[in-house]
C-alpha cells in the first residue's frame, strides 16, 4: 500500500479495533473522549488509518540503554 494511500485510509471501528489489538469497546470511548479524530460520513464513524499511526507513536516510550528500571 502506498504512502498516499494509506494517509487517507478510512477504517470502520471494528477494523480500527482489530489494527489496534484492542475491543471495539475500547475505540468507541476513546472517540466519545475524542482521544482520537474520527470522520462522520452519512451517519457512519470512520477513523483515518493515518490518526492511528499518530495515537501508535505518541505512546512510544523509548528503551532505557542501561537496561535497568525506567
Amino acid at each position: 500500500m502506498n504512502p498516499e494511500h494509506q494517509k487517507t485510509e478510512l477504517l470502520t471501528i471494528d477494523e480500527a479495533s482489530k489494527f489496534l489489538r484492542i475491543k471495539p469497546s475500547t475505540v468507541r470511548s476513546w472517540l466519545l473522549k475524542r482521544r482520537v479524530t474520527f470522520v462522520k460520513l452519512g451517519g457512519r464513524v470512520f477513523l483515518r488509518m493515518a490518526d492511528l499511526q499518530a495515537l501508535i507513536e505518541a505512546g512510544l516510550r523509548p528503551a532505557n540503554p542501561a537496561g535497568g528500571p525506567a
